[in-house]
Formats: C-alpha cells, structure tokens, sequence
C-alpha cells in the first residue's frame, strides 16, 4: 500500500505532498488544496493511504482509499 502525506513547509506557510517519505512531489498554498491532490494521487493509486499532518508536524487524520 502506497503512502501520501501531507505536510505544512518549514514555517507552515504552505503545504506539500509527498509520496512514500520522498521528496515532496508539490508545495501548495493552502492544506485543502494539498489535501485534494494528494486524494486524487491516492485513488488512482489504490489501495493507498493519505496521511494529513497538522502546523506542528504531527498526525491529525489518515484516510484510505
């Protein structure tokens, strides 16, 4: 199972996805739009799993697709 994650930038003033602990993919402006990309990349990529972080680096939700 693939893994995504989205993390906040280092002072949080934009967010990346990332695929399976690389380097991140993309950096976007805001969570939600980081959120959507990485549940796109997920579903196509299924079974797969989005981890979504919060300003301090730590978990606040997974979803699996």
């Amino acid at each position: 199972m693939k893994e995504y994650s989205v993390v906040p930038n280092k002072d949080a003033s934009g967010w990346y996805v990332k695929i399976e602990n690389t380097a991140p993919v993309e950096l976007h402006h805001t969570r939600d739009d980081a959120v959507l990309e990485a549940e796109g990349i997920a579903k196509e990529n299924a079974p797969s799993k989005v981890v979504i972080y919060d300003a301090k680096q730590e978990i606040e939700e997974e979803r699996q697709f």
